[in-house]
């Protein structure tokens, strides 16, 4: 009797997590769409689920809150899939840590940084405005900010290895040059408000931390514009 429990306890469904999977996989999508033109605040949980085309209960039962829903939302767009590889160990982000080349280490990480923007730098936004009026949010928005400069460093740091940094430059204050070049916060800037295209944007960021990082004579150029 024991046993017959313990075997329909240990008993799953394929069919049934896969519509689990993709039950919450379309909340989180819908969460995003709604999240970039609204805004949190302006976001109901209900919204989510009348655009999910689910119910109420559905929502709260797969995410319990709607700071975690954002936080969920948050993972999907900076990792494009469902995997939870953190992006240290993405395979773009090792290409470019393993890049020997100076020049072309930096380019790697402007074009794989431009493909991650597309994704995440209207969210980014909205936790960046959500996160004084939530907990939460507001610690979502310190991981965010602290993991993003360490994923930086570690960059910088293969540079600092190979002596490839500018005379007089340290890895901390690189670093904090390159975090600030790749920040999200500049492509809402030239992209969001000023127009640049995606491209622009890349060959800008290439050039520009060429040239403060490496002290390379590629000023950083705007380029085709």
């Amino acid at each position: 009797m024991t046993e017959g429990k313990a075997s329909r306890r240990r008993y799953r469904s394929p069919r049934r997590e896969q519509q689990a999977a993709a039950t919450r996989r379309e909340i989180v999508l819908a969460a995003k769409r709604l999240f970039e033109v609204r805004g949190y605040a302006s976001t109901s949980m209900n919204a989510v689920a009348t655009e999910a085309g689910v119910a109420l209960k559905t929502v709260y039962l797969v995410f319990e809150s709607k700071a975690r829903l954002l936080r969920a939302v948050w993972d999907l767009s900076l990792k494009g899939d469902d995997s939870d590889a953190p992006v240290a160990e993405r395979p773009w982000y090792v290409e470019v840590l393993e890049e020997p080349d100076p020049e072309r280490k930096l380019r790697r990480l402007a074009a794989a940084s431009c493909v991650v923007k597309v994704r995440i730098a209207t969210l980014l936004g909205v936790i960046r405005d959500a996160a004084p009026s939530d907990d939460e949010i507001s610690a979502l928005w310190t991981l965010i900010q602290s993991d993003f400069h360490a994923n930086q460093g570690a960059i910088v740091a293969t540079l600092d290895r190979a002596g490839a940094l500018a005379p007089g430059l340290d890895g901390t204050h690189a670093t904090d040059i390159l975090w600030t070049l790749n920040h999200p916060d500049v492509w809402l800037l030239l992209v969001g408000q000023r127009g640049w295209t995606a491209a622009q944007f890349e060959r800008w960021l290439g050039d520009t931390a060429i040239a403060q990082l490496l002290g390379a004579p590629n000023s950083g150029r705007r380029g085709g514009r």
